[in-house]
């Protein structure tokens, strides 16, 4: 009788590793031991994804990997991310450069270039041989076109890596999104293989678990921590995060109730936030005037951004109506101490961007995606940080069903994220 292993493996061939040997001599003496390995066995694999945790150092990795395994590679990372991941390449010795279109002389100055998702379009992509896609996440946040063009774009360069935060399993978008890029499998076999459409959406198959991290195991690598891969967790224990909530009173009328009783869906919350908002910047303007220092704040609403800003002064706001390389260049003064008090929203900053400078941040509201709220933490809360992280979330009390819903999705998550790095640790162990 077939098994479901054997049905699947009829359905897809097995992975290939047509990349190049490297030793670990090969390997800048900067990364560590567990890194290292990690940056050999993707140059070995060609076509594979990383998916580590915030501040496990996945820019010096994909570094790596580009110098290694292509003599003309590119990584693609959001316009703010770009010149910090120039100047990693310094620290590494590796010469880097950002570029916004083609230049007939750009592979003379330098050995890795690097751009931005928007930016994209502007280069053939057959002049390449290696390319590191970083926040790989976009993937799913994107549009369909924007997806599409990523996947056709890259899908004749040989080399490919895929680079984000530990994905969730049960999520087909992450998964499947990342798996087509590489060429490993398309979304339509990936969901047919593995997933189940309801009622509720597509969702993994109870039996399919096993045999898709089987699968996964030999072209991606999850970890939360270096001891997921073999390496010493010493100096990478986060000295803790507080998530403080800042309740203000909603002082309001629900038409055709003595007393409101909830916020009534998308309309009602868009209200709410607006008749909330001068309690919630005041409360904000007060936390930083009472702790000078660095501090994020994060924002929903431009209003919310623009009387922040009105409200604490020295602060900047960066948000979307600036050129491009403007806000690229102050999301960086930030990282450098140049100003104390950023303002702006998770869509624009929450991925990629190093902040362990700083450990005040406040959310002056809250929207319901966990991804963003996450990754938005994880700007301060991140390896490399020396002090206890404290996020303050300014919600109204008629608000507080958001905040119960964020922190059943952290829940969640936390546990679908230790499943998925435990499964492939033991499938990588059993191979090894």
């Amino acid at each position: 009788m077939t098994t479901y292993a054997e049905f699947l493996n009829r359905k897809h061939a097995r992975v290939e590793t047509p990349g190049r040997e490297v030793s670990p001599q090969d390997v800048h003496p900067m990364l560590h031991d567990w890194q290292n390995e990690l940056v050999r066995w993707a140059v070995r694999t060609s076509r594979a994804a990383l998916w580590a945790d915030t501040g496990m150092g996945k820019t010096v990795m994909q570094l790596e990997w580009a110098r290694l395994s292509g003599d003309h590679p590119l990584i693609v990372a959001p316009l703010a991310v770009c010149q910090q991941t120039v100047r990693e390449a310094a620290k590494l010795g590796v010469v880097a450069e950002y570029v916004s279109e083609w230049d007939v002389d750009m592979f003379r100055t330098a050995q890795i270039h690097v751009t931005n998702y928007e930016r994209l379009h502007n280069f053939a992509p057959g002049i390449f041989d290696a390319v590191v896609l970083d926040e790989s996440s976009i993937l799913k946040q994107s549009d369909g076109k924007t997806r599409t063009m990523l996947i056709d774009w890259a899908a004749d360069i040989p080399h490919r890596l895929a680079c984000s935060a530990t994905p969730a399993p049960n999520d087909p978008e992450e998964l499947t999104n990342q798996a087509e890029w590489l060429g490993r499998m398309s979304r339509t076999h990936m969901l047919a293989a593995y997933f189940i459409h309801d009622n509720d959406g597509w969702r993994l198959k109870g039996h399919a678990r096993q045999p898709m991290m089987q699968w996964m195991a030999q072209w991606a690598v999850a970890l939360t921590r270096p001891s997921d891969v073999g390496g010493d967790d010493t100096g990478y224990d986060l000295p803790g995060l507080e998530v403080v909530p800042e309740i203000v009173t909603a002082e309001i009328e629900a038409e055709g109730q003595l007393f409101p009783t909830d916020i009534g869906g998308v309309t009602g919350r868009a209200t709410l936030r607006k008749q909330t908002l001068a309690a919630r910047v005041d409360r904000a303007a007060k936390l930083v005037a009472n702790e000078p220092g660095p501090w994020l704040l994060w924002c929903g609403l431009n209003s919310e951004a623009d009387a922040l800003a009105a409200a604490i002064p020295g602060s900047v706001n960066v948000h979307g109506s600036l050129d491009p390389d403007e806000k690229a260049q102050l999301l960086l003064a930030f990282a450098d101490g140049e100003f104390d008090v950023l303002i702006t929203k998770p869509s624009i900053a929450s991925q990629g961007l190093n902040y362990q400078h700083c450990n005040r941040m406040a959310f002056v509201g809250l929207g319901d995606s966990y991804e963003q709220y996450y990754q938005a933490i994880r700007r301060c809360y991140r390896y490399g940080q020396t002090k206890v992280v404290r996020a303050h979330v300014i919600v109204s009390d008629l608000e507080s069903q958001i905040a119960a819903n964020v922190a059943r999705k952290e829940k969640q998550a936390s546990q679908i994220t230790t499943a998925l790095v435990d499964e492939m640790k033991r499938v990588r162990e059993r191979s090894a």
